[in-house]
């Protein structure tokens, strides 16, 4: 995990042409998301040691850092309620976070562009091709992690590879319960691998490109 730093992040919705700033307080990131190995670990359902663990539903993705939580005696981050396998559409998705405990548990779409960006400015923390797999290179197929140039924080595929599932809900208002998605995947074109884009899907979502990178709250200094 690293430790990322604080500090405000400028997010932007190109359908809305809405921007909004966000103050980030400092937290731990993976330095790439999980693998496929890691995942097998812990539950036993998934082989293929450092591709990234894929076909993982937003659902999937909590449930699973609740369980890493427990194995390791921390606090789970989630409370679930009533879900079903089938996802709930209301929009606060049937689950909880408390933002006190110090389980894994996804990044905030802001505590995700926050670290993407690593300080930089630009649409991309470096040349597309050295730090991501897209369309135009990795031959349409998914790659091990942490085999691109990572960002100026030691943070490795970023963009690129898979999209990586957020907290966040994407526009309750219009859909419902569709969460964030960031990063771009191995199939996409070089405009979709921009630290900025975001997409949205259904919390029940099980694709080939979408896996997730874990995060933590630290626990308070005595």
């Amino acid at each position: 995990m690293i430790n990322v730093p604080g500090g405000p992040v400028t997010l932007n919705d190109r359908r809305t042409q809405r921007s909004w700033t966000v103050e980030v307080a400092p937290y731990l990131l993976a330095a790439h998301p999980l693998t496929q190995a890691a995942h097998a670990l812990t539950t036993g359902t998934q082989a293929g040691g450092r591709l990234p663990a894929h076909s993982l539903s937003w659902w999937d993705a909590v449930g699973y850092c609740n369980t890493l939580s427990l194995q390791e005696g921390l606090t789970p981050a989630y409370h679930l309620h009533d879900a079903t396998d089938d996802g709930d559409d209301a929009p606060d998705g049937g689950i909880t976070w408390d933002r006190n405990a110090d389980g894994y548990r996804l990044p905030t779409e802001a505590e995700w562009e926050h670290a993407c960006r690593a300080g930089t400015s630009g649409p991309r923390y470096g040349p597309l091709d050295d730090i991501a797999w897209h369309r135009d290179n990795s031959e349409e197929h998914i790659h091990e992690v942490a085999t691109r140039r990572p960002n100026p924080w030691g943070l490795y595929d970023m963009l690129g590879n898979i999209w990586e599932w957020c907290w966040d809900l994407y526009d309750p208002e219009v859909y419902g319960s569709y969460r964030v998605l960031k990063g771009g995947g191995w199939y996409d074109p070089h405009w979709s691998c921009r630290t900025s884009v975001r997409r949205r899907s259904h919390p029940t979502l099980r694709i080939e490109d979408v896996g997730l990178r874990l995060a933590r709250t630290p626990r308070p200094q005595p």
